[in-house]
């Protein structure tokens, strides 16, 4: 921690929950900023790109622009690039990222009851899962199976199950993307969170190596121990999605527990005098 350089950041459940600013946290990440530390907010958010998210967030006062934002569909967008260049996707998610998603060709309507199956020749390279909502209905799903069945990778951009709103947790896309990998025993290909590749594709926009960054996170797996697989130190927040039964649960633990971003300022004061 006394070598701390550069600081990655979760938005939902962390800075936010459903885009308003937790107590403390737009004067914690300003102090934070101020001290000189790089900071880079990452999200597997699929429902926004990461303009809308920069004005959303520069709008209630965090200190952020575009440029400190990664994205899982920017991310993906690399993937696809590097892995399968020119693939043709079929794109399930909810929510118009098409702005992060430069260079990936999207395909047919996987959320669509009106469009018919894709035909045997015409089958994707790559059925693309997103974030969950109304568009994860039967036909959308079943028509994503079929596109696996008949040959298509399955890439997706996070396997997060719920995610903190203001009035609940909600289903997020992480429980399809189980049943699809189940019934067409596929593995899925994941580019967010917690794959090592995003943490590092982070620490890379940032110039600093895993030992010189911490990640802070409401999700023990995705953000906490995901970061900590990369050689980042982990710091779990006691806000959004946090859930003691999670914690007892997981196959790790976080290096540093804290009860909100409001207090990862004194956490690093004091590292830094120890």
């Amino acid at each position: 921690m006394e070598s701390v350089r550069a600081v990655l950041v979760d938005i939902d459940g962390v800075l936010t929950v459903s885009w308003r600013p937790l107590p403390g946290a737009v004067e914690a990440l300003r102090e934070i900023r101020e001290s000189g530390l790089a900071v880079l907010l990452v999200t597997n958010t699929t429902s926004r790109t990461r303009a809308s998210i920069a004005g959303t967030l520069a709008e209630a006062g965090f200190p952020v622009s575009a440029e400190d934002i990664l994205t899982a569909p920017a991310a993906t967008a690399s993937y696809l690039a590097e892995h399968c260049p020119a693939a043709r996707c079929a794109l399930l998610n909810s929510g118009d990222i098409a702005e992060d998603l430069e260079g990936v060709t999207v395909v047919g309507a996987a959320d669509s009851s009106t469009v018919p199956d894709t035909a045997p020749d015409d089958v994707p390279d790559v059925v693309l899962v997103g974030g969950a909502g109304p568009e994860f209905d039967y036909t959308a799903l079943d028509r994503a199976f079929g596109h696996l069945q008949r040959g298509a990778r399955l890439v997706a951009m996070h396997r997060n199950l719920y995610w903190r709103t203001a009035e609940r947790l909600r289903l997020d896309s992480g429980a399809f993307l189980a049943g699809l990998e189940q019934a067409a025993r596929v593995e899925a290909e994941i580019t967010g969170k917690p794959a090592r590749a995003f943490f590092e594709a982070a620490l890379a926009r940032l110039g600093a190596g895993a030992g010189e960054a911490l990640m802070v996170g409401d999700d023990i797996e995705s953000d906490v121990l995901g970061a900590q697989r990369a050689g980042i130190t982990g710091v779990l927040v006691r806000t959004g999605k946090f859930q003691p039964e999670d914690l007892r649960a997981a196959d790790g633990t976080p290096d540093h527990m804290i009860d909100s971003f409001a207090d990862l300022p004194a956490l690093l004061r004091r590292s830094a005098q120890q």
